[in-house]
């Protein structure tokens, strides 16, 4: 039943947002409730749930550390910019049928698959047993500590790099982008399964092993590398050169042109 609330909490919400956004003319407003979503699952699933263990507080927490940064990320970063051009291209793809279909294709499937890769906070928020932390708990919060890690620093390594105007079809391959070409990527799918851990330690979590292998997914061959590369490799005359010498996602040290 709280997965089903949970559920219907979070459509409802971004139809709200999905009205803001007609009113603005702009979608990319979806990006910006990301994270926020998260945070509203994993407090409301605290407040469905007929008992709070540490485990509880504990993911309630991570996911409104992660959740709320990211949040503030996107927003600092799109602010005053034009329509992401993702939307741009889906707006002119539909016509002046975009303005309701946006619901369905933008933010009502963001919401569903937010729902989803979120079950693991739904199980570990819920869990009665243990009432104590165990050691994969423990590792469930150093996945996370890493990954949260890549991806604050990977973001704010690239908003350095953008904000120098010398920088302008130049690549950032120095910091942490010298071993992976997306290091907040890796950092968001790392740290989504430093939250299945902990879920998995509790009876029956590891059945959720399915959220955190879609995010992943999505990050590595849908909306993230796949997605954005597309647009750097014509923007960025040296990006192929840096695609040739640095892992795509899992961080590794630069390959030696031959």
């Amino acid at each position: 039943m709280a997965a089903l609330i949970g559920l219907a909490t979070i459509l409802t919400v971004l139809a709200v947002v999905w009205g803001l956004s007609l009113r603005l003319q702009d979608a990319s407003v979806a990006d910006v409730c990301w994270g926020l979503g998260f945070v509203l699952l994993a407090w409301l699933y605290c407040l469905l749930s007929p008992t709070l263990t540490p485990r509880s507080w504990l993911v309630a927490v991570l996911v409104t550390l992660w959740g709320a940064r990211l949040s503030w990320h996107i927003f600092r970063r799109n602010h005053g910019n034009e329509e992401d051009p993702r939307y741009q291209a889906m707006r002119a793809s539909h016509g002046p049928a975009f303005w309701w279909r946006s619901l369905f294709t933008v933010f009502w499937l963001q919401g569903a698959i937010l729902w989803f890769v979120a079950l693991p906070v739904l199980v570990a928020v819920r869990a009665a047993q243990p009432t104590a932390l165990t050691a994969v708990d423990g590792l469930g919060v150093v996945l996370f500590a890493v990954g949260f890690g890549f991806e604050v620093v990977g973001d704010y390594q690239l908003a350095r790099f953008k904000a120098e105007p010398s920088n302008r079809g130049k690549v950032l391959d120095r910091g942490l982008w010298r071993y992976t070409r997306h290091p907040n990527y890796f950092g968001d799918a790392t740290l989504w399964w430093g939250l299945y851990a902990i879920a998995a330690a509790t009876p029956n979590g590891w059945l959720t092993v399915l959220s955190p292998a879609l995010m992943t997914f999505l990050l590595m061959r849908v909306s993230g590398v796949t997605l954005l590369e597309q647009s750097l490799k014509a923007s960025k005359p040296g990006y192929h050169a840096y695609i040739a010498r640095t892992p795509a996602f899992f961080p590794w040290f630069p390959r030696v042109p031959r």
